[in-house]
């Protein structure tokens, strides 16, 4: 805890992050106990404003925590009415029936959505309840016990100078103190991150995975537009290079989502995640769809790919981790929302209980026992050698294996077992001497666009007079190590242009962070090779600004 005082507040549950998981604990809090006093910090500038997903979603969630979302207006008004999946090649397409997969990866009953209006109807939901919900609110620091554990956040904190000096007009912030903590930051959250190394949570589980994922909105020619379309492909223009693949979504109003994901375990230092989506809205099928069209959004963040084998320990003294801060995604089915969902009224449900009977700051060891052993832990066992193979194997291996082992698995079996990751995405870049280099075409300016004009799509705005939020642990190591060993790779693997190795005559190499840029996908936190790069929050409000995302 820093020594700047502050004043404190009391609350039964501090819940850091408006998501669907924190939304979710927040609501099932009030709805076990209306007197139960919550408050719910989200650091975006409005419910939604940071959240991005793809997304399809499965209502299994909303079912258990508000099982008259129909009546009461959910936003899921896009049934799925046809799945379509597609191995590309650079200028044709092979359709993969969809008869030979299990039947967990069938999208029947799921809805096209917008997650960013999802989680805004959720906080209505929270707040008739009862529900303190502060936007605006970046939780910059954990606040321990006299015993080391979790006691509470710092929330609030404003008017620091560039340098990380109090500048005139300071705003020290609050302590929120709670009974329990729950940290629902999403992928790689700071404060998460912190509790994660603190208390060794990570220790007997495999290294998390990760994916970046990329998601443009496009308003199309109506003549084009299916709504309630499911399309997934794979292959080109990734190939070797890269595991991931595409998202296209037909949503109401003429719009479709165009995403991308790149798997962050790649070996090419060369590659260019941000690109090979560019690239990929040229193939045919898409430009088709696409053409005479106009994108009307952009944004961009990781994705938790390690599964069921990869979930830290989820409890510490006062504190739980809900959601993507745990990592709960199906990555075959691309799905996390619903086990968010869960996951956040199962801590919620352990939580009270504990509260019940007189407890505070313990571990809730009921939480991580229902997450595991419960639908989410069943959900993700089922699916949990999928990536793993990929990695190891390539798409077509594990595309035959991964799908005989999901119908085994389903059977209540696995020939395989349970298969490792290996390496973190960061120690599995390899030197650039290894590898070729990527000629990338330049965008057209129609269906593909430079970094700098698509993130001008996420509305993304930070005050230039606060401390960068990304920091490097060695000043010195950005043009000293990874430009010769690894051709600067963070030049490449952020989706929005934040770093730059730039090249002055007759001066060394400088290497420049643009934070203002940044859309807080968190991907250099993840795959720089010397793991120096460290991303917290910014002050309230900062950052992108999503729109239906």
């Amino acid at each position: 805890m820093s020594e700047t005082e502050r004043e404190a507040m009391e609350y039964d549950v501090v819940i850091v992050g408006a998501g669907p998981a924190g939304l979710s604990a927040a609501i099932r809090l009030k709805q076990l106990d209306a007197e139960c006093n919550v408050v719910v910090l989200e650091k975006g500038s409005e419910v939604g404003a940071h959240i991005l997903s793809g997304a399809v979603l499965d209502p299994v969630g909303l079912d258990e925590l508000i099982p008259d979302w129909k009546e009461k207006g959910a936003p899921l008004n896009v049934p799925v009415k046809d799945d379509n999946f597609f191995m590309l090649g650079e200028a044709g397409k092979l359709r993969i029936p969809n008869f030979p997969m299990p039947p967990l990866m069938n999208n029947h009953g799921n809805y096209i959505v917008s997650m960013g209006n999802v989680c805004r109807w959720m906080a209505e939901q929270a707040e008739e309840l009862g529900v303190e919900i502060f936007p605006g609110m970046s939780c910059s620091e954990l606040v321990f016990d006299e015993n080391g554990g979790v006691k509470g956040v710092v929330a609030g904190e404003f008017g620091k100078n560039p340098d990380g000096s109090k500048g005139d007009g300071y705003e020290p912030g609050m302590e929120l103190h709670g009974k329990y903590v729950f940290l629902s930051e999403g992928v790689r959250g700071s404060l998460s991150k912190q509790v994660i190394a603190k208390y060794n949570l990570s220790d007997g589980h495999e290294p998390q995975k990760y994916g970046l994922g990329m998601k443009e909105i496009w308003e199309i020619d109506p003549d084009k537009h299916r709504e309630g379309s499911v399309t997934h492909t794979m292959g080109w223009p990734l190939g070797g290079n890269a595991g991931g693949g595409s998202f296209i979504y037909h949503l109401e109003n003429n719009q479709v989502y165009v995403g991308f994901v790149v798997h962050l375990n790649y070996k090419n230092p060369h590659l260019f995640p941000y690109m090979e989506f560019q690239r990929f809205k040229h193939h045919p099928m898409v430009a088709d769809l696409l053409k005479g069209g106009k994108r009307v959004a952009y944004g961009a963040r990781a994705i938790s790919e390690g599964g069921f084998q990869s979930m830290p320990k989820m409890v510490a003294p006062g504190v739980a981790l809900l959601g993507c801060s745990v990592g709960m995604v199906n990555v075959p089915r691309i799905k996390g929302n619903h086990n968010a969902m869960l996951s956040g009224k199962a801590a919620a449900e352990a939580a009270m209980a504990a509260i019940t009977d007189g407890r505070s700051g313990d571990e809730l060891s009921d939480y991580e026992a229902e997450v595991r052993n419960g639908k989410i832990g069943q959900d993700l066992r089922k699916v949990r050698n999928v990536k793993p193979l990929w990695s190891k194997y390539g798409l077509t291996a594990s595309l035959v294996m991964g799908g005989v082992d999901m119908w085994t698995n389903t059977l209540g079996f696995s020939l395989l077992g349970t298969l490792g990751h290996g390496k973190s995405d960061a120690e599995a870049i390899e030197e650039a001497s290894k590898h070729q280099t990527i000629d990338y075409p330049k965008p057209d300016g129609k269906l593909s666009f430079d970094r700098l004009t698509n993130v001008a799509f996420s509305f993304t705005n930070h005050e230039e007079s606060q401390p960068a939020h990304l920091t490097l642990k060695d000043a010195d190591v950005p043009v000293n190590s990874n430009l010769p060993k690894f051709a600067g790779p963070s030049a490449r693997y952020c989706p929005a242009g934040v770093y730059e190795f730039v090249e002055e005559a007759g001066k060394d190499t400088r290497f420049v962070i643009n934070f203002q840029n940044c859309v807080h996908c968190k991907t250099c936190d993840i795959k720089d090779p010397a793991q120096n790069i460290v991303w917290t929050t910014p002050q309230g409000g900062d950052g992108p600004n999503y729109p239906n995302m």
